[in-house]
């Protein structure tokens, strides 16, 4: 029988093939009595448990040469999560006080955990739950004699490329193995676009479609599946004609991705010879091959929390140089943005183990990014010093996140200055003379941006956060995602507001959140008179071409006409012609 499901397009693309159903440990576990003279007995069994899958993580980085930044991060977490005592000790005393067996004290105390994740706002730390759960489900598996490897077995006449792997959850240890597999797809129940299984899907340019819900129960092991990446749809046994259909479609963007791959040396610039600056976003310093191979002409926005993020302590000045450093040499020459953290409360630098004192009740709006870095002014320079001693490797520029307020900015430049003081006491050397800049996310940013023009060398529009705060809505929240709409009118005229008023002024403004890299918007932003574009890497040929098939002169009063509309589905309609 053929049927239909929806999904998250987390990872674009199209695979077709054969499902492979990956089995998982179950979590719901049997609650057992120990007798008095074998709790210890237990106890040691658990710490067995955890040494095997220490181990196996261990062993999975060692493989890791050549592989995406991301690769070793997630290890790196999961390695962090496995050894935090609320999941190594505190099961341990339950054994103890409780006389029972491992596995359900384990799950006791990881539902606590959970719980605590699954409390933030924040989407980021809401789906780091699913990597606790996954770490859980390895120690279960090793405790119940069924250790978590992967292993394919393709049947007669299937190869691993026609492989579409079916799960409940992937952990980053499984996707890596997998990545040995050259497998077609990932499709799985769970996951979000910010999961460790779409960020890796993207790194390595596997269709993946993720938040099925129930795929794996419904799913047979060897059944017929099209996975469409772009459009989160997942075909189980189609027929003849959508068969044809999709290899057709298929075939198609294949074609197209040979073809974009010949635009990586061309000069990004329209028809009527304005040049555009397309720029990549990473996330770690191994996301610089992606940015080269991608065709970026620098980094638009390097996102540092992640250094903080993936482990678990605070990194010291020189192991932040040393990331600031092998990012501005990898790119050569080529411009690098430099994000300060983008942290907050709800963040914790302790990914594995949640603070309860430092809980918000919304901690969207609450001390975080460049507000945590004035309150925490020891961490903020540590990151500053770092940041200007790799200038003298290359051309960085610093951005500073969430401003909002002109003293502020007027804090943070003073910040800059003292960092800059205590390096030339200590002659080292850094470039005096580093640009500074503002990530224009908050609506009152936008509208005060004359503040931010009289003070600063350039901007860079953070479209996802300025949406998700004009509109009042979280679209990582199922009950109102569908209203999250960037061709909002209020959205439109903030972004068209704030690049008219730094062009009036000769000021630099990009845009780096997630319009940047849609090429449906290209037109539409380049008709504003946006100049310079930052991206994920994978979507900056496709924007390319679009650029280079562009004329800004013909495009600024079509856009001008299209902004005084004040219906969403008015200027959608204008938009679909303004793309023929």
């Amino acid at each position: 029988m053929s049927f239909t499901l929806h999904g998250l397009p987390v990872s674009g693309g199209i695979a077709i093939g054969r499902a492979h159903l990956m089995s998982h440990a179950t979590l719901e576990v049997s609650h057992l009595v120990i007798a008095p003279r074998l709790v210890e007995k237990e106890v040691a069994r658990f710490e067995e448990a955890l040494l095997r899958v220490h181990e196996e993580f261990a062993s999975l980085k060692e493989r890791l040469h050549n592989s995406p930044g991301e690769f070793g991060a997630f290890i790196d977490l999961h390695t962090m999560i496995l050894a935090d005592p609320e999941l190594a000790d505190t099961p341990k005393q339950l054994i103890r006080e409780r006389r029972c067996n491992a596995e359900w004290a384990l799950v006791q105390q990881m539902e606590v955990l959970v719980g605590q994740f699954e409390s933030f706002e924040d989407q980021y730390l809401r789906e780091r739950s699913y990597d606790v759960r996954q770490v859980v489900e390895r120690v279960i598996k090793e405790l119940v004699g069924q250790p978590g490897r992967v292993a394919l077995r393709t049947s007669k006449g299937v190869k691993e490329e026609d492989l579409i792997i079916v799960a409940h959850d992937l952990s980053p240890a499984d996707v890596i193995a997998y990545k040995d597999h050259h497998v077609a797809a990932f499709v799985t129940d769970v996951g979000g676009s910010t999961s460790h299984t779409a960020i890796l899907a993207r790194s390595l340019r596997i269709p993946a479609v993720l938040g099925l819900h129930n795929a794996r129960q419904l799913i047979q092991d060897k059944e017929n599946l099209i996975v469409d990446g772009t459009r989160g749809v997942l075909i189980v046994n189609p027929d003849a004609r959508i068969l044809d259909e999709y290899r057709l479609r298929k075939s198609q963007i294949e074609l197209e991705r040979t073809k974009l791959r010949r635009l990586k040396t061309a000069k990004s610039s329209t028809l009527d010879g304005v040049d555009i600056a397309l720029h990549a976003n990473i996330e770690l310093p191994g996301d610089v091959a992606n940015a080269l191979d991608g065709g970026a002409e620098g980094v638009g926005l390097f996102r540092t929390e992640f250094l903080f993020l993936d482990r678990g302590d605070m990194p010291t000045e020189d192991e932040q140089f040393e990331a600031y450093r092998t990012v501005v040499k990898g790119m050569g020459g080529r411009p690098v943005t430099i994000r300060t953290f983008d942290l907050g409360y709800d963040k914790d630098l302790h990914p594995g183990k949640v603070v309860g004192d430092r809980m918000q009740s919304n901690p969207a709006l609450g001390l975080r990014a460049i507000r945590l870095s004035l309150a925490e002014s020891k961490m903020f320079q540590t990151q500053l010093r770092a940041i200007l001693r790799a200038t003298q490797f290359g051309k960085i520029k610093l951005l500073i996140p969430m401003l909002s307020q002109a003293h502020e900015i007027d804090q943070t430049l003073a910040a800059i200055e003292r960092a800059k003081a205590t390096l030339r006491s200590e002659n080292c050397p850094f470039n005096e003379e580093i640009e500074v800049g503002a990530m224009i996310e908050i609506p009152a940013a936008a509208l005060a941006v004359g503040l931010f023009l009289r003070r600063l060398h350039f901007l860079s529009i953070g479209t996802n956060d300025l949406i998700q705060y004009t509109l009042a809505i979280d679209r990582s929240d199922e009950q109102v995602a569908h209203l999250y709409d960037p061709l909002h009118p209020a959205v439109l005229m903030l972004l068209a507001h704030t690049i008219a008023s730094a062009e009036k002024v000769h000021i630099p403004v990009s845009i780096c959140g997630e319009l940047a890299g849609d090429p449906l918007l290209t037109r539409l932003l380049l008709g504003m008179g946006l100049r310079q574009f930052s991206m994920h890497p994978a979507q900056i040929l496709s924007v390319k071409q679009r650029i280079m098939q562009s004329n800004c002169a013909e495009l600024a009063p079509i856009v001008r006409r299209m902004l005084r509309h004040e219906e969403p589905g008015k200027i959608r309609e204008q938009l679909e012609k303004l793309n023929t």
